[in-house]
């Protein structure tokens, strides 16, 4: 079928049902619309057998949604409605939620239904829950209802039917910042975590800090230190600990508000946003790893299952500014350090990486030197990855990957992916030639015509068809909170197992007969000439790309998203 996704961006929901379509033989164009886009003028230029809308915040006009089916995807049970669905999910502390894919009509969310799926609600942020569970659900549903429109004889239940036991949900208004509204005073930590949760990564919880008011984004519990409820206690890693009723929290992030007739603000780690705001406050080491017991925040902790280590990550966002990837460096040379034949970089649920941090770049007073440190610390860290010859190691994504994230990826021996990883091997959406030796690995892996495919054309990929171009060499087709452990299992397995130091010295081998053919050195010194071309001229296209990017600026829909070609190459 010629199917068109309409979204307000083309966020990581978006991409997924985008490769997903397009690896079951789709042609998928994209629409990113906002309330000014003349949609029935788009659909009549785009001429497509159906519409699905996994994200949009506009309402689809009659002219549209009568002439052709439009699917909308709503993250939210049957019976569910209103903006904010996800975000009451995990301010109630819901078990269990779901996505229903409705037929457009004239009242927002209450068409009839195509398809629903429901899914787990663990105890994580509303982003990550999105990217994960929501979207297998989404995914699941959107795959249905599809068929079901393919077939031609399928008819849509309104949902006036529906028996009151089928509506699981329930209409419900946005969740505006009243009712986020934090009492440090009364609120308990795990209240303080759900309410931050809730609202990460947008819109934040707006709130007054150390007299100033800032949105406050992410929150993790903190079980050891305590103090006057609402005061600041320590640092760690650039997130701040701030007493609640009974403990404490760590936030990681903060943004401050837009000012009138100003661009949008930036999101930044906090100690970086506080500056010389910030009191003194102690600087408090992460602990030494996730057997000691202790519910705290950590980005990196480090951990060892018999001969297999793991060097577990996770960064807001998936960016890593040039503290992340300095610190994540150091943490891998000690892990390099240890007694084991297997190491697993990654592991986690979530973002595996996107690659530099756009948001500390620009708010930096010179962003081009800070763009030019921020990729030399990914090149020092993906050419550590490189150049260990004495173990096997494996990056494991339970999240997405992108730009010099993916890269990081494919410097590791094998890669292995949950199934619904998206894949963004490719700079060029943000003006960039791109680095961290992605001019050696990804030919390697894929041929240098895929190679150039891929960074060319700048289409997600799904780990399926990761693995059929020779990016991916490990599926694993479970649920975000099983990767962890079905990684763990699989990882020992390897390092167990009897060939594992004849790889190694294959491994070893090869890479010194890749030295003698061309050195690294000579690829990080190609790469990195022309991005420094491209941070140090303020007339690139990057600049202005960055700054839409980071302060989400409204953003017409790129010409390669236009063509309705499958997504695979």
């Amino acid at each position: 079928m010629r199917i068109l996704l309409i979204a307000g961006a083309f966020n990581s929901l978006t991409q997924r049902v985008y490769a997903e379509l397009g690896d079951r033989g789709h042609q998928v164009g994209v629409e990113l619309v906002t309330r000014e886009t003349p949609l029935a003028e788009v659909v009549r230029h785009r001429r497509p057998d159906l519409i699905v809308a996994p994200m949009l915040t506009t309402a689809i006009p009659r002219e549209v949604w009568s002439a052709l089916p439009c699917l909308i995807v709503h993250p939210g049970p049957v019976g569910d409605r209103g903006p904010s669905s996800v975000d009451w999910a995990v301010q109630l502390g819901a078990d269990r939620w779901g996505v229903t894919v409705l037929q457009a009509n004239d009242e927002m969310d209450a068409g009839d239904i195509w398809a629903a799926a429901d899914c787990p609600v663990p105890p994580v942020a509303k982003s990550d829950l999105y990217r994960n569970e929501i979207a297998d659900a989404a995914v699941e549903a959107v795959l249905t209802a599809v068929a079901r429109v393919a077939s031609g004889t399928h008819r849509p239940q309104p949902q006036a039917t529906l028996p009151a036991t089928a509506r699981t949900g329930r209409p419900r208004p946005p969740l505006r910042q009243e009712s986020r509204r934090i009492d440090w005073h009364r609120a308990t930590t795990d209240t303080v975590v759900r309410t931050l949760r809730a609202a990460d990564s947008r819109p934040g919880v707006r709130d007054e800090l150390l007299g100033e008011p800032w949105y406050l984004h992410g929150g993790h519990p903190e079980d050891t230190l305590t103090g006057r409820p609402g005061e600041l206690l320590a640092t760690r890693c650039g997130a701040i600990c701030r007493a609640t009723a009974d403990g404490a929290v760590w936030i990681p992030e903060l943004r401050p508000p837009r000012a009138p007739g100003k661009p949008g603000t930036v999101k930044l780690p906090a100690t970086l946003a506080l500056g010389d705001r910030l009191p003194p406050l102690p600087e408090l080491p992460a602990p030494p790893g996730p057997g000691d017991g202790r519910r705290t925040w950590s980005d990196i902790r480090y951990r060892e299952d018999g001969p297999a280590g793991f060097l577990e990550f996770s960064f807001p966002g998936g960016a890593m500014s040039t503290d992340h990837c300095r610190r994540l460096l150091a943490a891998y040379r000690h892990a390099c350090t240890r007694p084991t034949s297997v190491l697993v970089l990654g592991g986690r649920r979530d973002f595996f990486s996107n690659g530099i941090h756009l948001n500390v770049i620009e708010a930096a007073d010179d962003p081009a030197a800070e763009s030019w440190a921020n990729l030399n610390a990914m090149d020092d860290l993906v050419h550590a990855v490189l150049t260990t010859t004495d173990r096997l190691v494996v990056a494991a994504l339970g999240g997405n990957a992108a730009a010099g994230g993916a890269m990081l990826a494919l410097a590791a021996d094998e890669v292995w992916c949950r199934s619904s990883v998206v894949l963004n091997p490719h700079y060029r959406l943000m003006g960039l030639h791109g680095s961290e030796f992605w001019t050696y690995t990804l030919p390697r892996r894929a041929g240098a015509e895929v190679a150039e495919q891929l960074t060319t054309r700048a289409l997600p990929l799904t780990a399926a068809t990761g693995a059929r171009l020779g990016l991916v060499d490990r599926i694993l087709d479970c649920a975000a909170q099983d990767f962890a452990a079905q990684t763990t299992r699989l990882a020992v397995r390897l390092a167990s197992a009897a060939p594992v130091h004849a790889r190694i010295a294959a491994k070893k081998a090869d890479r010194e007969r890749d030295e003698a053919q061309r050195p690294l050195a000579a690829y990080r010194a190609d790469e990195l000439a022309r991005m420094h071309r491209v941070f140090f001229d303020p007339e690139q296209p990057y600049h202005a790309l960055r700054r839409a990017f980071v302060r989400k600026e409204p953003a017409a829909t790129p010409a390669h998203l236009n063509s309705g070609e499958p997504a695979g190459t």
